[in-house]
């Protein structure tokens, strides 16, 4: 079943499985806003940052682990000429310059203990990368339909959107946002009493509260940045700014800029229907496309877009750009019909075309003419972790509590003169570099490839069911799908979020081991090996990525620990040999780079390939099915050809779990 067959149907119970169902309340629900209740998603009995104080620090893995985790990882890329020349630079490594760093790391951690060790390298590695933000940086999310159809209306949608993240950020900023904790055993510790018990706890102790009971709050420290933050182009680094007095939204249409309050002088929320009065005038504007989309230039080259947006400023376009970045988000009214094309839907979300994109905010919501509705977010001030969080919530929301309904469009009043049409100075170079950047970003796009598939009766409950993990599963369906095309193993890149740890960032997770290679080699090659023998292999593929997991989420991987070390010998000017093995730039050019944010609301996400070879690969688990969006460039492969690989190898995987 396709992505879009589910919007036809309307049917957001086929996307939620066992999953309680999101119910929509009766459409003559009061919109009144005269309580608390309206203006706030949540009112919590913990604070937000109630654990923060006491959460643990990120660790530094002993440099012997680091070591031998490295070796493991390379075992399946590597000959053995190679693998024995990169295990003597190692050992050469453990005994002389990665001692040394190791030690200097770990003195500047100590004199950091409000930190990470990789808050600020891995901040730095963001903010100073020059290659534009979409496909390289941004990913995106869009959103399951409504049940009922009549709330899929854009007015309506992101009128209900709007409003539900600015109960979010009410919340959050009154510190009434539940904290973010990861429970062991929910039945257990997903109660009344845990929350009345840690709550009382005073935060200096509160985490170890909640660990007594096999619960693990998360950091929370880049929820902050979720609103009225933005991503400043400069030369060599760019920086984050954050105004959390703004209380107006950006909207976007046809390429045009659009401004009004959306918090009022006291802190209120505006009322629905004034949001959507507003809204309503935006979308009656009859301008045509401007011609000088400004919104591509954060398509570009941050260098490049550090000297225009410099030049902008002299044209006398400060206080509109300023306004842009303060906004609480920006919200993007397409005038695409997305319709039952899944690739338009996919490509709208990632990248669009940019001239209705603004793609250094911290996020933008994206509405498109029919109602499908997404963000696409920057990710240099935070993870999916806090993202997912903020996208299920503000989901929740507005299907089981939307607070503006088809039938108030009659009721609404003009609202011409609230609205802020910002008109930007332009002058005959501007306009020429705009022309100029939108022909590049045009061929750019044309020669990204998008391919996806959801694979039906095969999901999280029934691996559970093989004694496998569905995450292992799917890693190892993308092993088997590329070495039935190339014969081989190659660099794979599984983000793990480590926000069990203060100003944790995440791990790299390397799903390709010795263990999937053996499999792939003996799955590809029709040798006679007894079905159940290799169904015990899948299971052993299963027990590996699992104890990998396991490390990678409690700060015990190798790429986070390596990466520190080699930016502490770049900044003092140190040649080390690990760093210069070519083996070291084999295991981080990521053929296949994986990342999930599985939720029964997400009907699609994903990211570009981060090599010009590879493939990105978005995918989600849910009960029943698994799916998998993959991008790729033409130039130098093909998605789609890799989705067929993908769909043979999980008819491959599934067929050896059945077998008695």
């Amino acid at each position: 079943m396709s992505i879009l067959t589910i919007r036809r149907a309307c049917l957001a119970k086929k996307l939620i499985s066992h999953e309680p169902v999101i119910t929509q309340l009766s459409c003559n629900k009061s919109t009144t806003s005269d309580n608390n209740e309206f203006e706030y998603i949540q009112q919590s009995r913990v604070p937000t940052m109630h654990f923060q104080p006491s959460l643990p620090r990120l660790p530094i893995p002993k440099l012997e682990d680091t070591c031998r985790r490295y070796l493991n990882a390379q075992r399946p890329l590597l000959q053995d000429d190679d693998m024995k020349k990169t295990q003597s630079i190692v050992n050469e490594f453990l005994k002389r310059d990665g001692a040394d760093l190791h030690k200097e790391l770990l003195h500047s951690d100590s004199c950091n203990k409000h930190t990470s060790y990789i808050s600020e390298p891995w901040f730095d590695m963001y903010l100073r990368d020059r290659r534009p933000l979409p496909i390289n940086y941004n990913p995106f999310l869009v959103f399951s339909p409504e049940d009922n159809e009549k709330y899929n209306g854009q007015l309506v949608k992101s009128t209900n959107l709007v409003v539900a993240s600015l109960r979010f950020l009410k919340s959050l900023r009154a510190n009434l946002l539940e904290p973010e904790v990861f429970h062991l055993n929910p039945k257990k510790s997903d109660t009344t009493f845990f929350r009345k018990f840690t709550g009382i706890l005073p935060s200096s102790i509160s985490w170890y509260g909640a660990y007594l009971m096999n619960a693990y709050p998360l950091d929370m420290s880049q929820y902050s940045n979720l609103f009225n933050s933005t991503r400043i182009p400069q030369k060599d680094k760019d920086r984050i700014v954050m105004d959390a007095s703004a209380r107006h939204l950006i909207v976007m249409r046809k390429g045009r800029f659009y401004a009004f309050d959306v918090i009022d002088k006291d802190g209120k929320i505006v009322s629905p229907k004034t949001i959507a009065a507003c809204l309503k005038s935006i979308l009656a504007d009859q301008r045509p496309k401007t011609e000088t989309p400004i919104g591509i230039l954060t398509a570009t080259n941050r260098d490049e877009w550090a000297d225009v947006r410099s030049h902008l400023i002299e044209l006398g376009n400060k206080d509109i750009l300023t306004k842009i970045d303060s906004a609480v988000f920006v919200l993007v009214l397409d005038d695409e019909i997305i319709g039952s094309d899944e690739h338009k839907l996919l490509r709208n979300y990632l990248h669009g075309g940019a001239e209705n994109r603004w793609f250094d905010k911290s996020f933008s919501l994206i509405v498109s003419k029919d109602g499908f509705a997404g963000i696409n977010f920057e990710h240099s001030w935070g993870d999916g972790v806090a993202v997912l969080r903020y996208f299920q919530d503000i989901k929740k929301d507005i299907s089981s509590e939307p607070h503006f309904h088809p039938e108030d469009e009659k009721d609404l009043l003009s609202a011409s003169d609230t609205v802020e049409k910002l008109e930007l100075k332009e002058d005959a170079k501007l306009k020429d570099i705009v022309s100029k950047e939108l022909a590049l970003y045009s061929k750019w796009m044309n020669n990204l490839d998008i391919g996806f598939m959801t694979y039906e009766g095969f999901g999280k409950k029934e691996c559970k069911n093989f004694g496998v993990s569905p995450d292992a599963v799917m890693q190892l369906v993308f092993q088997l799908a590329l070495f039935k095309q190339e014969s081989r193993s190659v660099a794979t890149y599984e983000s793990c979020s480590t926000a069990a740890f203060k100003h944790g960032r995440t791990e790299t997770l390397r799903p390709c081991t010795v263990q999937t290679q053996s499999l792939c080699s003996v799955m590809t090659r029709n040798a006679a090996v007894p079905i159940q023998e290799i169904k015990k292999m899948i299971v052993d593929c299963s027990n590996a990525h699992n104890t990998l997991t396991k490390e990678a989420a409690m700060g015990q991987g190798f790429d986070r620990h390596l990466f520190a070390l080699r930016k502490l010998a770049e900044k003092s000017g140190k040649r080390v040999d690990l760093f210069q093995d070519p083996a070291y730039e084999t295991i981080n050019h990521n053929i296949l780079s994986t990342s999930t944010l599985s939720s029964p609301v997400v009907i699609a996400g994903g990211f570009g390939p981060v090599v010009d070879d590879g493939f990105g690969i978005g995918y989600m688990i849910q009960e029943k099915k698994l799916g998998v969006v993959v991008t790729s460039y033409k130039s130098h492969r093909n998605a789609n050809d890799y989705i067929n690989s993908l769909r043979d190898s999980f008819q491959d995987i599934h067929r050896v779990l059945l077998s008695k």
